[in-house]
């Protein structure tokens, strides 16, 4: 439902698994909660992250910016 919604409203969505979330946001797909935590507080200086669960939002959030980057990139150079 709520992948549809976004659709309907036109929102770019993307789907990250776990090992790829890590590895851009740690730099290895094999990081554990606590190298999440430890590497978004070091990206977002001066963020509280209240929790496991906000670090692994803010990480998957993390992700897709850098995806979007690069997407944006490689269009720009294809098109």
């Amino acid at each position: 439902v709520v992948l549809l919604g976004a659709a309907k409203a036109g929102l770019i969505v993307g789907e990250y698994a776990p090992s790829l979330v890590k590895k851009a946001v740690v730099g290895t797909g094999g990081a554990d909660k606590a190298q999440v935590h430890a590497m978004v507080s070091r990206l977002l200086t001066g963020t509280v992250i209240d929790g496991p669960d906000a670090a692994d939002a803010l990480a998957v959030a993390i992700c897709h910016a850098h995806h979007l980057g690069s997407m944006r990139i490689t269009h720009h150079r294809l098109g």
